[in-house]
């Protein structure tokens, strides 16, 4: 019997989704930083096994939206939950319900869907931290399973994804197997480029940049060329992100590279031209641009 579905990892930003989805699948598909409110979209990765399908999807934490770009992602975080056989909700110890929490599982209260609590984070927590949190979600809300798990050590993640495969309903194999991202090979680019500037860059400019890939093409020995424009809101950013006689881009493109070539498993020559593009995230048009589908 051949078991699929889809799974989508919920929760705050910043308790490790990406992180959780990252380590499932053994390798970076979602942008991963220190900082809250990275992943923008919902990427769906698949993980294929004799007899089960397994397609997540990896949402942006919900949040209080403070401009376009944050309507869209809060968006975004709401329909993952819909049409999908598994949420995974994620939080880490605090001792506490959180507040931010609170609103999540309020939102999920009338699904029928299997909701798991995925505690993580549990290796930076005491074990008394990590069981009053435990007991609190568990008296507050009814989950199908509770499971704490470090998702950056692999503590107890086995664990989950058998739990996961045993939810799963019967079903068609949806994707071919050798397939693990039903996402554009340009956008893993982008978002690889927009977490080594984010982790460059530090807290000096925060998440007022952007990517856009402008060319993207192989040559005949198998090299990729790549030319993008890392965007940014202000003219004093630009300076910033270029650094000392260039040198926070040219780290900024290094650390990039290392990991596209990893990702198209060939050398890449990467440009990357910094532009101003004043207020992006609240120019409809802009972000329209860069591949956000705002409601109407």
């Amino acid at each position: 019997m051949f078991k699929s579905g889809f799974v989508t990892i919920i929760g705050r930003p910043n308790v490790g989704k990406s992180t959780l989805l990252n380590h499932l699948m053994g390798q970076k598909l979602s942008i991963v930083s220190n900082k809250p409110q990275t992943t923008r979209n919902n990427i769906q990765t698949i993980m294929t096994g004799e007899d089960y399908q397994l397609i997540f999807v990896d949402t942006p934490g919900l949040h209080k939206p403070r401009h376009k770009l944050g309507e869209y992602m809060v968006t975004v975080a709401q329909n993952s939950t819909k049409g999908v056989d598994l949420i995974l909700f994620l939080t880490t110890p605090q001792g506490h319900i959180e507040k931010g929490d609170i609103h999540i599982l309020e939102e999920l209260k009338n699904t029928s869907v299997p909701i798991f609590l995925v505690l993580n984070k549990v290796d930076e927590n005491t074990a008394e931290n990590v069981a009053e949190t435990l007991k609190q979600y568990g008296e507050y809300f009814k989950f199908k399973e509770i499971i704490p798990i470090s998702a950056l050590k692999g503590k107890n993640t086995d664990k989950l994804l058998e739990l996961m495969k045993g939810t799963l309903p019967e079903g068609p194999k949806y994707y071919p197997e050798d397939m693990i991202a039903d996402v554009q090979e340009k956008f893993i680019v982008s978002e690889t480029i927009r977490e080594k500037a984010l982790r460059v860059l530090n807290e000096e400019v925060p998440h007022g940049i952007a990517v856009d890939v402008i060319q993207m093409k192989q040559d005949a020995k198998g090299m990729y060329h790549i030319e993008v424009d890392l965007l940014c809101e202000k003219d004093s950013h630009k300076g910033i992100i270029i650094g000392k006689s260039g040198q926070t881009l040219k780290r900024i493109g290094q650390y990039a590279r290392e990991d596209i070539e990893k990702l198209l498993e060939s050398r890449v020559n990467l440009k990357i031209w910094v532009k101003v593009r004043k207020e992006w995230r609240d120019n409809p048009n802009y972000l329209k641009e860069l591949g956000y589908k705002l409601k109407k």
